[in-house]
């Protein structure tokens, strides 16, 4: 234990929390010695606090897991703190591949995916009860190094674009939409899906592609956390919003849980931490939604599906 210690007080800063994180979401693998020094017990489910029922919460991967520990870990904190008679456990996964599959299998009670994964998951027994506001805010962004000498969308064939997963909705579908539907159809550059939307703008700032697509929250991240490499990137192009991500609850959630998880969510901007929680995230606040908040969803991914390339759920 001796080796790591760093990473087992991260470690140990994240279960304090109620998240779960393997050890490879953390060092990328364990060594053998690893193993032996520390080995920690996991099962489908993680304890529960103090006899009360457990519920897993899975966000999306709109960061890597331990940014998405840092900005969503209070959101859960608070949940806990309000809501009576109930434990709440965020857990992280490593890619939007495994989110997805952990999503359609049913293993998160609440979740908060993006729009084309909210609409999938109904299929699933899931319902919608809420969303992210700020719906300006979910649209794709390209970026560009300021010395690259690309000035126009066509500039990009023949190139390589990085973008997160290919069923990030924002960071991905409406980017490939708009390079489309501006003389660029994917056939036209090389896509290069890297895994997170911090993966995504570092790529383009490596130079390692022409362009990389993201949406506003991961880039303003990126500008607070990193300004010098910031500073060599512009945004390009922008393009379309739709609806923000969803707030949805299994079928079989309690539903006067549901009520006292969602009056906190509401509420968050009406209180000087709830305030706080937001400003990380950033977002305003959450709000009501229904299925039919979705439909320029659905919408627009059957155009994507037409237009762009095939979509398999």
């Amino acid at each position: 234990m001796d080796k790591h210690p760093g990473l087992v007080r991260l470690a140990l800063r994240l279960i304090g929390h109620g998240v779960l994180l393997a050890c490879f979401l953390l060092t990328g693998g364990c060594s053998p010695s690893d193993e032996e020094s520390y080995q920690p017990q996991y099962g489908d489910r993680p304890m529960q606090a103090a006899s009360k029922p457990n519920y897993l919460v899975g966000i999306h991967p709109l960061h890597n897991p331990v940014r998405l520990f840092e900005v969503y870990g209070p959101l859960v904190d608070r949940l806990n703190a309000l809501v009576q008679n109930a434990h709440f456990t965020l857990e992280a996964s490593r890619n939007y591949g495994e989110y997805e599959n952990k999503l359609y299998a049913r293993h998160f009670d609440l979740a908060l995916p993006n729009p084309y994964q909210t609409i999938n998951a109904l299929g699933h027994g899931y319902r919608v009860f809420g969303k992210m506001a700020d719906d300006g805010n979910f649209r794709g962004i390209l970026l560009v190094r300021k010395d690259s000498g690309i000035h126009d969308v066509t500039d990009l064939k023949g190139k390589a674009v990085s973008f997160p997963a290919d069923t990030a909705l924002a960071a991905t579908m409406l980017p490939q939409q708009y390079l489309h539907d501006h003389g660029v159809p994917i056939t036209a550059y090389e896509p290069r899906y890297v895994g997170s939307q911090e993966s995504s703008i570092m790529n383009v700032y490596l130079g390692n592609t022409a362009a990389g697509a993201t949406w506003p929250p991961p880039w303003q991240a990126f500008q607070q956390d990193q300004p010098e490499q910031a500073a060599q990137l512009t945004v390009q192009w922008l393009t379309p919003s739709l609806p923000n991500n969803g707030l949805i609850a299994r079928d079989d959630f309690p539903p006067i849980v549901l009520k006292q998880a969602a009056d906190v969510l509401f509420d968050l901007q009406n209180s000087k931490e709830g305030r706080e929680i937001l400003a990380r995230i950033p977002l305003s606040r959450f709000e009501e939604a229904t299925t039919k908040t979705y439909d320029p969803v659905r919408l627009f991914v059957a155009h994507f599906d037409k237009t762009v390339r095939h979509l398999q759920e």
